[in-house]
């Protein structure tokens, strides 16, 4: 039997972050607002090149001006 979430066409990290989502908002508001600050995510990456670090961007934002810049 194929899991349920292997049959929607999901990876197993996206199925666990609607989980995690639906439960966060399912808690009392005091709770909850403590559960969504721990949900957060601050990624960072750098490119290195030539053996040294480049600037370091957040993840979020570089993807968000990608996708700005790919559609126009």
């Amino acid at each position: 039997m194929t899991a349920a979430w292997k049959a929607a066409g999901m990876t197993y990290n996206r199925y666990l972050a609607i989980a995690a989502r639906t439960v966060r908002r399912s808690l009392k508001e005091e709770k909850r607002l403590n559960a969504e600050r721990r949900g957060e995510m601050d990624l960072r990456f750098a490119k290195w090149q030539n053996g040294k670090q480049g600037e370091v961007k957040n993840l979020a934002t570089a993807n968000a001006a990608a996708m700005a810049e790919s559609a126009a």
